[in-house]
């Protein structure tokens, strides 16, 4: 019997209404600030507060996201006097507001009223208010309540001269995206019949025969709960979907309210794009359902060379935007507080990281926060203002990038100019991820990271883009891990070689479709035309193995993975020299149309790795660019001319060329022909 209960739910798939503007309201300069929690001070410290940001150049702050409790101290009952003190003091100060709904934490009284509106984990325990985040986003009360906190927001303020943005809920899917109650049950079956139609339908998707679990009735149908082993996949790649819908889901229905009773007001939530701090929202869907995309992002402090995941995601988070101008709504001045060694940033390093998200798209730079907590779990965290007061190093930065964001006003509105994309799918991550793969080597992510650090270090401006996007105008298009690939996008990558483009493809990619299941016939299924291959059998290495890949362009090292490439087509650039596939293709290439697609059947090293993509980026034209290691050159452009961004990351003073003379923004000077860049410093030239 195929039937569901009749309970409706907004679909997945609901139409975006009319969008409201993209950029902040009445914001004539780039935004600066940060996120003010005034609620944690006496009254009296505000007006010190807002004579600071005016010093130190403050334009815009974001309010409110974490103000529920105070606002409607209890169900109906408003207190919104302090709110507007606060945005009135601001306005006078000139000084512009993102205005948040605080759905991200409800009060505790409504957790009094509605105790099953709180997350219940995939091993059955029910988490407890105290903390943030601590939502089951399947929740009718929870819903209904957000819904009424957001339209009290809007009433009240809509005409506020202070408004520049509104700021929904924070951070979703931080900490918690997943709730396996069983409301969030009954709202994945609905959710599963939108999608799949009939239980049939969606047996043959989730490959039920394997294991005997097969469907009669949705009602049958459950989370992926814990099991006592791997659960099906299909089962869980459509529960990461449902995860990432269920939230889009929430932040839908405030928007429209929002759009509804504020017209003219753009809405965004802020992202975190870096693949290291949200794994559960699949923002290609997202980005298309914000008027302003907005990102969030923190350097893993230990981490060698971190300023390359930064320009990671900021360049991700652009390719969210479509390309469009975005806004880097939180980040730190120095040290977090929640990494296991919570590193400070050297001197500069503020004003390199903020410009760094500037150079590559972002309309300014907002940190988390403006005044530092003196309680709470982020006491130790960052701020503008820093436990250490005005006579600090952190506030003197803070002040003086204030003043080179005011030098940087014209750039507003200009695109940033890429060289080549980098596909990429949270979805294929989803689903690589999950149990009982060939190699616990094969790791989505570190291969993104690894062949975006190439791309970096070959200095290579690198949009992203999904695997069935328009591809036109890229000479060069990178694969670093796309197990999971529909036919559609197959097709899209073929008719880009086709057209003239030159495709680089990593090992263990095309593998299946968008069920998880393998596309028919020899590996790699929806590339093997493209790529003129087939694959006989992977051949993964022993943990500490490397093989050595020989070819007419010098010998290459790899280790975790190997395959036996059979060619249908394409020629061997690289052969394995040892290994289980000792004397087989290892690299290849695969002339068709007017263009290539390249394979790399082995996880390559840094230097290889480098040596492979030097020679496909020299085939798509790409220049060669002689500058130091760790300077980084990005140009953006627009209808007030070319601005390039030249910010070096190391110790030593650099000299970069210049394809023509220019103002240097930041120190006034006239530049001719090449530029001078002290260590550990960024300049911007108005060419």
């Amino acid at each position: 019997m195929d039937h569901l209960p009749s309970r409706a739910t907004t679909p997945a798939a609901a139409p975006r209404p009319a969008a409201g503007p993209t950029a902040p309201v009445g914001l004539d300069a780039l935004a600066y600030g940060g996120d003010y929690n005034p609620e944690q001070w006496p009254e009296e410290v505000w007006p010190e507060d807002v004579r600071l940001m005016r010093e130190a150049g403050v334009t815009m702050v974001s309010v409110g996201i974490f103000s529920w409790s105070l606002l409607e101290t209890e169900r109906g009952r408003y207190e919104f006097g302090w709110l507007d003190r606060l945005l009135d003091l601001l306005h006078e100060a000139g000084i512009r507001v993102d205005l948040g709904t605080p759905t991200v934490v409800p009060p505790a009284w409504f957790y009094r009223e509605h105790p099953e509106a709180l997350p219940v984990s995939r091993e059955g325990v029910r988490y407890e208010f105290g903390g943030r985040g601590a939502i089951c986003h399947s929740s009718p009360a929870y819903r209904a309540a957000a819904a009424g906190i957001t339209e009290q927001l809007a009433l009240r303020y809509a005409d506020h001269p202070a408004l520049a943005l509104w700021h929904v809920h924070n951070e979703y899917g931080v900490p918690v995206s997943a709730c396996y109650c069983e409301e969030s049950a009954a709202h994945f079956r609905r959710w599963l019949a939108a999608r799949h139609t009939t239980v049939k339908e969606l047996n043959a998707a989730w490959g039920t025969p394997f294991w005997g679990q097969h469907y009669n009735r949705w009602e049958d149908i459950r989370p992926p709960r814990l099991t006592p082993t791997a659960c099906n996949p299909a089962q869980q790649l459509d529960w990461a979907r449902f995860t990432s819908d269920a939230m889009l889901e929430n932040f839908r229905s405030e928007r429209d309210i929002l759009h509804r009773l504020a017209p003219g007001v753009p809405v965004t939530t802020n992202f975190m794009t870096a693949l290291s701090q949200c794994e559960s929202v699949d923002y290609w869907a997202w980005g298309r359902e914000v008027d302003l995309v907005s990102n969030d992002h923190y350097l893993v402090a230990e981490a060698e060379r971190n300023h390359v995941n930064l320009a990671m995601s900021a360049d991700l988070t652009r390719s969210v935007a479509g390309g469009k101008p975005w806004l880097l709504l939180e980040h730190s001045t120095g040290a977090v507080n929640w990494q296991p060694r919570n590193l400070a940033k050297r001197p500069g390093e503020l004003a390199r990281n903020s410009l760094a998200h500037v150079a590559r798209g972002s309309e300014g730079a907002m940190f988390f926060q403006w005044r530092a907590s003196r309680y709470g779990t982020e006491k130790f965290h960052s701020a503008m203002l820093p436990h250490a007061g005005t006579d600090s190093r952190i506030w003197r930065e803070v002040v003086a990038l204030g003043s080179d964001l005011t030098s940087l006003a014209g750039i507003r509105d200009s695109r940033v100019v890429a060289d080549a994309a980098v596909l990429w799918d949270w979805q294929s991550w989803w689903a690589q991820k999950l149990e009982w793969r060939p190699s616990v080597e094969l790791d989505a992510r570190e291969r993104a990271d690894a062949w975006y650090a190439a791309g970096y270090d070959r200095h290579l401006t690198l949009d992203f883009a999904h695997p069935e996007a328009d591809l036109t105008g890229y000479p060069l298009v990178l694969v670093p891990a796309l197990y999971l690939m529909t036919e559609a996008a197959g097709q899209n990558l073929r008719r880009y070689v086709e057209g003239g483009g030159t495709l680089v493809v990593s090992y263990f990619s095309g593998i299946v479709d968008e069920h998880d299941t393998v596309h028919a016939g020899p590996h790699p299924g929806a590339l093997r035309d493209v790529l003129g291959l087939t694959i006989e059998e992977f051949a993964p290495l022993r943990a500490g193995q490397s093989v050595r890949l020989t070819g007419a362009a010098g010998d290459l090292t790899a280790d975790g993975w190997a395959e036996w490439v059979v060619p249908q087509g394409a020629g061997t650039l690289w052969t394995y020299a040892d290994g289980p596939t000792a004397g087989h293709p290892a690299v290849t290439r695969h002339a068709l149309g007017t263009g290539s697609a390249w394979y790399v059947s082995s996880r390559l090293d840094a230097a290889g790795l480098d040596t492979v993509l030097a020679r496909a980026a020299a085939e798509a034209g790409l220049p060669e660019r002689e500058l130091p290691r760790d300077v980084e050159v990005v140009e953006r452009a627009g209808e007030l001319g070319r601005y390039l961004f030249v910010i070096n990351h190391t110790d030593e003073d650099a000299v970069v060329p210049l394809p023509g003379d220019g103002v240097e923004l930041l120190t006034g000077s006239a530049v001719r022909g090449a530029l001078d860049v002290p260590g550990n410093s960024t300049r911007v030239v108005h060419l």
